[in-house]
């Protein structure tokens, strides 16, 4: 799996303001990461605000990732929830021709048992015909993956990777000690990046490169002066991605850059004036 080292960019699902999908915005976003230098495209994740979207949507979504890409980048599809059964069947009525990869999230809401996250992620492997990559969010999920469980859903010949966005160094330093050779311990927040490489880390799965794909290939595959200093550059960014939840803050930095508009859907808010203003005298900074 050495195609999904490095930058894996969380898509935005750029939107109209009359809350349509914007597809011209789309297409020009893909165009400005691959041309920036991410290593794949992570479509219909958190950052898609992919609960938001209707079946027909997300379908339609993927289809036009995969058309605008061409095959020049890997892409992963995030595929999961907190229900298994229609986890399954969404596998089952999947095309998964151009994918290379699933993203799937642990349970959220109904908060299961290790035993339960095992058995969820085991049924997803069995019945996905691509390699499946799990995704650790305890802030959105209020259900944390142990490092344990981690280890053993690694020993799964169909599960190759872990997104790691618990923000716990130490839960991770306990996957890299022990992971099967190969295994793919992914940072899923922009700011841990540098420290799971120094670890064995494999790369990011990141929400500022929509925005900043140069320098995120700088962090991944730069010397090390160069990848120091360009994680040293999202420090003012970073809390402004996040000031009012993700993706507000990336949103509003594309609108500044002109890549697509800024608009969300509810019950999300586009960025307040004020969070506005300070993402842009930041943006003004990196110009």
């Amino acid at each position: 799996m050495n195609q999904l080292k490095g930058t894996g960019v969380a898509l935005v699902t750029p939107f109209h303001d009359d809350q349509s999908i914007d597809f011209d915005g789309l297409k020009k976003l893909i165009d400005h990461v691959i041309d920036g230098g991410v290593d794949y495209l992570v479509v219909l994740g958190t950052t898609g605000e992919t609960v938001t979207l209707t079946s027909a949507e997300k379908k339609q979504v993927l289809k036009s990732c995969l058309e605008y890409n061409a095959g020049r980048v890997p892409v992963v599809y995030g595929l999961g929830g907190n229900n298994t059964m229609s986890v399954l069947n969404d596998i089952a009525g999947t095309n998964f021709a151009g994918i290379t990869a699933i993203l799937s999230v642990s349970p959220y809401y109904n908060k299961p048992t290790q035993a339960g996250i095992i058995e969820h992620y085991k049924a997803i492997a069995d019945a996905c015909p691509v390699p499946v990559i799990l995704y650790n969010i305890p802030g959105r999920t209020m259900s944390n993956i142990t490092a344990e469980t981690t280890l053993t859903l690694a020993e799964h010949s169909n599960i190759i990777g872990m997104k790691e966005a618990s923000g716990n160094l130490e839960q991770c330093m306990h996957i890299a000690a022990s992971m099967p050779k190969g295994f793919l311990l992914v940072s899923g927040d922009d700011l841990m990046t540098k420290a799971l490489y120094s670890i064995g880390g494999s790369g990011i799965i990141s929400v500022m490169a929509n925005a900043l794909p140069a320098t995120f290939k700088a962090l991944c595959h730069g010397t090390e002066d160069k990848s120091l200093q360009a994680a040293f550059s999202l420090l003012p960014l970073n809390n402004l991605m996040y000031a009012e939840s993700n993706p507000v803050g990336i949103k509003n930095l594309l609108y500044h850059l002109g890549i697509c508009g800024d608009q969300v859907r509810l019950p999300m808010l586009r960025a307040s004036l004020d969070l506005n203003q300070k993402i842009k005298a930041e943006f003004q900074k990196l110009k």
